[in-house]
């Protein structure tokens, strides 16, 4: 009997890189593209990033731009950031159409949604220091400075606080997804962490004081959602745990 060849052959480990390669060259032309974009509005881009802390300075107080470049690269660095932001959603279908190959029906069935909603929950931490946290915090910053010392921020400083802050936020919001991930692989159980909620209390507002300005108000603002955002991601993990218990 003639052997017939397989319908799909395996990939060899130099096809893995070939298509890893021309996923990564995507990822680049997309953001590239998206950045062009938006370095055509790269100041109107900054003005609003600004918009926050530039309703709380004084009348006479304006930023100022320490370097001699800053004033030109700062606004397309983040005209550039702007960018990878706006291109998460493809990269990370980039991510998991190299990835989705290798994985169960089950895991499919998993890890998209958990994509889909980590992206969603980080952009929901930027939103919510934007918007809640940044006017609370410059609010209360400016209106600390001693009498007699003008408030005038450096752009290039500004922008490196404010994408901290984002990306504390971001990140902070991404507690439910890293809460489901340990009890799907099971490293942990939804009874033992229901059993160190004390910790985890103590331990949100440990890392708020690490990752906000050393304020009481932007540290609680930061640690209240995280400890809510671990009650939800106990919840679903709970809910995940009762469904894999009724398929076996």
């Amino acid at each position: 009997m003639t052997n017939l060849p397989e319908p799909y052959p395996p990939l060899t480990f130099v096809s893995h890189l070939i298509e890893l390669r021309d996923r990564l060259l995507k990822i680049i032309f997309s953001v590239l593209l998206v950045f062009i974009a938006t370095a055509s509005f790269a100041n109107e881009i900054y003005h609003y990033l600004a918009e926050p802390l530039l309703q709380h300075m004084p009348k006479q107080s304006t930023m100022i731009a320490i370097d001699v470049a800053s004033p030109f690269f700062t606004p397309f660095k983040l005209a550039f950031l702007v960018a990878v932001f706006i291109d998460v959603p493809f990269i990370l279908y980039q991510f998991w159409a190299f990835v989705a190959p290798g994985l169960y029906r089950h895991e499919k069935i998993m890890v998209l949604p958990l994509l889909l909603a980590s992206t969603l929950l980080f952009y929901g931490g930027a939103a919510f220091a934007y918007f809640v946290v940044f006017p609370l915090v410059f609010g209360y910053l400016t209106s600390a400075a001693p009498e007699g010392v003008a408030v005038m921020t450096d752009i290039t400083t500004y922008l490196d606080f404010v994408l901290a802050m984002f990306f504390a936020f971001g990140l902070s919001f991404e507690i439910p997804i890293f809460t489901i991930v340990l009890v799907w692989i099971g490293l942990i159980t939804p009874q033992s962490l229901a059993e160190k909620r004390p910790y985890v209390i103590v331990g949100v507002f440990v890392i708020a004081m690490f990752l906000t300005p050393p304020d009481a108000l932007s540290q609680t603002l930061l640690a209240i959602p995280m400890w809510m955002l671990f009650e939800i991601g106990l919840l679903f993990s709970r809910l995940i745990s009762q469904k894999t218990v009724a398929e076996d």
